[in-house]
């Protein structure tokens, strides 16, 4: 290292280098290096350099000499480092890639590394191919053929579109005291008991708990969403059949809103969620008075996105029910006690999406509507 580099950096470079210094995520080497630059162009010493960015002297004159004789990426990049050839050769590793999304073997739910190693083995004049060889190959590729993901596309129709519609438009409506929209779901909880007690935690160490626990059964939580304003309840049940449902639609005209003249329901398609299921529950003079002042309005197949009170359950879950309650006494009380809070601090969802948006985003999933020939008539 007698040859002696000398490293400055123009401004456009001295900005990019920042850049990479204080934000995004980039390999650990790569940011020394840059590291490196900025302060051999500031002018500190090899050594200084060195001490600072805790890297080897040979470190810094190489990241210098790159710079010096090559450009700012030739720097920052990871020179090609000496070792064994590549075992599989550009045609074995398009195989390795195509055998990898194809269909598994007979037998089998998915690929593994060593199914994969074996296909190789049978499909190429290789004897062996190692686990780490295909690892390799495969992440090069993003591939992880032992993963599988879930997806579902809504079939946009004119029934979609103008279910969705009817619901935007509620949401985009003035709140209206005698005619409130309330938005309605429920959704099952399990009660989870401790085998153990947890351990508190403590300065340099977590809460603790044990790994097994004690299944004490499910309940299930219905949601009511004021969409207007900042008003939800909750209501845990022990099932979720037509009756309950019935019982829940009762309480939001007679308890809830007695005041309103129409409350307008925003709910899916559940089988429960009908007329029919309070014809079940109640007399028919009972049912019929309850269901002349709701309004049911109810979401696209497959849209479940569309319901406010979806975004309201998450919330419930991630600050309220993101832990291990034992018995339906203690829900029902933490349930409460979060209810109110979320109340008496006048939280509401604050929806975006509106129907001029929705026209203008999926106009391509819109349905086409028939074009209507022009009949001229003539005069006899």
């Amino acid at each position: 290292m007698n040859i002696q580099y000398r490293v400055e950096l123009n401004q456009s470079e001295r900005d990019q280098l920042t850049a990479l210094l204080r934000g995004g995520k980039h390999p650990a080497r790569k940011l020394k290096r840059a590291q490196i630059l900025l302060a051999a162009d500031a002018g500190v010493s090899d050594a200084q350099i060195a001490a600072r960015v805790v890297a080897g002297g040979s470190t810094v004159y190489r990241t210098k000499r790159r710079f010096v004789e090559g450009n700012l990426e030739l720097a920052l990049a990871e020179a090609p480092r000496p070792g064994a050839a590549r075992k599989l050769n550009g045609k074995e590793e398009a195989l390795l890639v195509a055998t990898a999304c194809s269909n598994p073997p007979a037998g089998c739910a998915r690929w593994t590394l060593e199914l994969l190693s074996d296909a190789l083995v049978k499909l190429t004049e290789h004897d062996s191919v190692s686990r780490e060889t295909v690892r390799r190959r495969l992440a090069e590729n993003s591939l992880k053929p032992w993963r599988k993901d879930m997806w579902c596309i809504p079939k946009v129709d004119a029934a979609y579109v103008a279910a969705m519609e009817d619901v935007l438009d509620l949401y985009a409506s003035q709140a209206d005291p005698k005619r409130p929209v309330i938005c309605f779901d429920e959704s099952p909880t399990q009660l989870i008991g401790e085998v153990r007690p947890p351990i508190p935690a403590e300065p340099g160490q977590l809460e603790r708990f044990d790994f097994e626990y004690r299944r004490n059964g499910t309940v299930n939580l219905f949601v009511f969403l004021d969409a207007h304003r900042p008003w939800r309840t909750v209501k845990v049940t022990d099932r979720r059949t037509a009756v309950d449902f019935a019982a829940c639609m009762r309480e939001l005209t007679d308890i809830h809103f007695p005041e309103a003249v129409q409350i307008r329901v925003v709910l899916d398609n559940l089988s429960t969620h009908s007329a029919a299921s309070l014809y079940n529950a109640f007399a028919p003079a009972e049912a019929r008075r309850v269901l002349r002042r709701l309004e049911f309005h109810y979401t696209p197949k497959h849209a479940s996105w569309l319901n406010m009170v979806e975004i309201e359950i998450g919330v419930l879950r991630s600050q309220c029910l993101d832990r291990r309650i034992a018995s339906r006494e203690k829900l029902v009380a933490e349930i409460a006690t979060w209810e109110k809070r979320r109340n008496s601090s006048a939280t509401r969802i604050k929806w975006m999406f509106t129907t001029d948006q929705a026209r203008q985003k999926m106009q391509r999933a819109y349905p086409k509507p028939e074009t209507l020939h022009d009949i001229q008539f003539k005069e006899s």
